[in-house]
């Protein structure tokens, strides 16, 4: 277990912030408080919202309570900064840019979510600095801010006493990170349990999930697409998965890349290169056995794929990203 002294944790909000921004992060840090107060310890985290307004609207209709923003020079343990789409409005006021810039020296880590990067930003932080936001902001977040090293795919990213997170629910994510960090695998696990959610989707894990990407397509392939996933290791040929919906193999594949935009085969590879990578991080497994799970056929041919898909071997992304590992 690590240093359990009491720290501060600010989570800072705007007019028509994204809810989901302060209220994941907020509730992870408020079931570890629980979890180990179950141990019969002291609880760690103080929490607060704060903000340049008494009250504070979501852009989902919320309204919540906020404390007003603390002095500058009052210690923070973490500053948690939400995003969403009117960020871009929060960026025009020009005192609560100044006080994330002059808060920043006294606060231990900084931590924003999605497009809070934005106001980060603005305030000089990802200067020199890798940074992540939601998918769709990247390209923007590069072009306003050409110092920052914005990489558009992973989950969080950790550089120095900054953490930058993807899109909304990526913020849970990243919560759980530093309660992993702070008190230790035992407590973030239990707390994941809690929320039934994953301990940890690694940091560079991609934040585009293949089953979310083949999302465009008609009603009868999304039920081809859970099917598929479910049976990775089965025959997933063009003529299998044609005889599944019922069509002819041409006729398959002409409609399956019109509605997707990829050729079936791809997105079979797609699929099972994202399983693949899930046990590779989540358990110790042996190759071979991830092989036969996923339906690669042979490591050599897994091996293609991840070359194809990610730029690294299997064993390579294992080294990377070693998660629990607790399979047996």
């Amino acid at each position: 277990m690590s240093d359990q002294t009491e720290r501060r944790v600010d989570l800072l909000a705007f007019p028509n912030f994204q809810l989901l921004d302060i209220a994941g992060p907020m509730q992870v840090f408020a079931t570890a408080n629980r979890v180990i107060e179950d141990a019969g310890r002291s609880p760690v985290y103080l929490l607060r919202i704060i903000a340049r307004q008494a009250q504070t609207m979501a852009w989902a209709g919320l309204t919540l309570l906020s404390d007003p923003l603390p002095g500058t020079d009052e210690p923070c343990d973490t500053l948690v900064i939400a995003g969403g789409d009117a960020v871009h409005e929060a960026l025009r006021d020009p005192e609560l840019v100044a006080w994330i810039a002059h808060k920043a020296p006294n606060t231990r880590r900084i931590a924003s979510i999605c497009t809070g990067a934005f106001l980060a930003g603005a305030a000089g932080l990802l200067d020199g600095r890798r940074a992540v936001t939601h998918w769709d902001s990247c390209d923007l977040l590069a072009q306003t801010f050409p110092t920052a090293r914005v990489e558009p795919d992973p989950i969080f990213i950790e550089d120095g006493k900054l953490w930058t997170s993807a899109g909304v629910t990526a913020g849970i994510d990243l919560a759980l990170a530093l309660v992993e960090r702070d008190l230790g695998h035992a407590v973030a696990m239990a707390v994941a349990r809690d929320l039934v959610v994953f301990l940890k989707r690694p940091g560079g894990q991609s934040q585009y999930s293949a089953a979310l990407a083949l999302q465009h397509g008609e009603e009868r392939f999304e039920t081809l697409h859970g099917w598929m996933r479910e049976n990775l290791a089965e025959d997933l040929s063009i003529p299998a998965l044609a005889a599944h919906c019922g069509m002819s193999g041409r006729s398959f594949q002409r409609h399956y890349r019109q509605a997707t935009g990829l050729p079936a085969a791809q997105a079979v590879e797609r699929l099972r290169v994202e399983q693949a990578r899930l046990l590779l991080a989540d358990s110790d497994l042996p190759l071979k056995k991830i092989v036969r799970q996923c339906g690669f056929g042979s490591e050599e041919t897994m091996r293609r794929s991840f070359a194809r898909q990610l730029a690294t071997t299997p064993q390579a992304y294992r080294e990377r990203f070693p998660g629990a590992q607790t399979s047996r």
